[in-house]
């Protein structure tokens, strides 16, 4: 199973900037969704804005979400610090299967 979102921050031009319950962070881009259905609200910049965190998923008020997963697997994911067991930090860029040196 993929992570979920533990937090995240609405951001200009329709993106979304995640932080999943890994540790890992990402923005994903919601502008591909604003011609869709239920997703057409979100066009609203101010609507766009109340996205928050429901259920491991970033959800708003008139219950449009998006999978946790597609937002995983899609997002532009960047550095992430990561603390050993020890305390010690580590920062560097995980990637898919990627198992941290104390898994």
């Amino acid at each position: 199973m993929n992570p979920r979102v533990a937090s995240i921050q609405p951001e200009a031009n329709y993106r979304l900037r995640i932080l999943f319950t890994n540790g890992e962070q990402g923005v994903y881009d919601c502008s591909h969704l604003l011609d869709f259905g239920v997703f057409r609200e979100l066009r609203d910049p101010e609507y766009f804005r109340r996205a928050a965190v429901a259920y491991g998923t970033v959800a708003w008020p008139h219950e449009q979400d998006i999978c946790p997963d597609t937002l995983y697997e899609e997002a532009i994911r960047g550095p992430i610090s990561v603390v050993s067991p020890d305390g010690a930090p580590i920062s560097r860029q995980i990637r898919s299967g990627m198992s941290l040196p104390w898994s």
